[in-house]
């Protein structure tokens, strides 16, 4: 893994890619002797010192990327509901609508369907791998009452008991 600090701009490159972020002004990021990068602040008011904690966690982020990446697991619940995989970076849902939907992943990310019913979205970068895994749960959020509907893996729906019969 190689980290290039030049100014604000910081580059982390590992055998996943390559990924860069601008470190936002009062806060100074340095690498150490060792490799290791240390993030300072200047002061400790408050906006500073949120600053410094979001600057040290998106540096972190970045090299756990490009080392090891990022991975969401979704799974299916539903009669008929299902996925298929056009390509790496394509998905086909079929949902209950009267047409399949189709996702495109953005540069960087890649779909992995492992059943019918659980996909995976892998790439390098967090803040992608998340946004697209929370776009498709939007094509069909899970419903309170059935539990049909596109879930994060392990999510615990809560469940509603619906109206009472006579």
């Amino acid at each position: 893994m190689d980290v290039a600090i030049d100014g604000r701009d910081v580059t982390v490159k590992g055998p996943k890619g390559t990924l860069s972020h601008t470190i936002a002004e009062p806060i100074e990021i340095a690498k150490g002797d060792d490799g290791t990068l240390a993030v300072t602040r200047p002061n400790d008011e408050n906006k500073v010192r949120a600053l410094h904690g979001l600057s040290r966690t998106l540096v972190a982020n970045m090299v756990l990327g490009v080392t090891q990446g990022y991975s969401k697991t979704l799974e299916i619940v539903g009669v008929g509901y299902r996925v298929q995989a056009k390509s790496p970076t394509q998905l086909e849902f079929a949902l209950g609508f009267s047409h399949p939907v189709i996702v495109n992943a953005p540069e960087g990310v890649s779909f992995r369907v492992e059943r019918p019913t659980l996909f995976h979205v892998d790439g390098i970068d967090k803040q992608k791998v998340g946004e697209i895994a929370a776009n498709i749960r939007k094509l069909r959020k899970p419903d309170p009452y059935k539990g049909k509907g596109v879930r994060y893996q392990g999510e615990v729906i809560r469940r509603k008991v619906g109206k009472a019969g006579k």
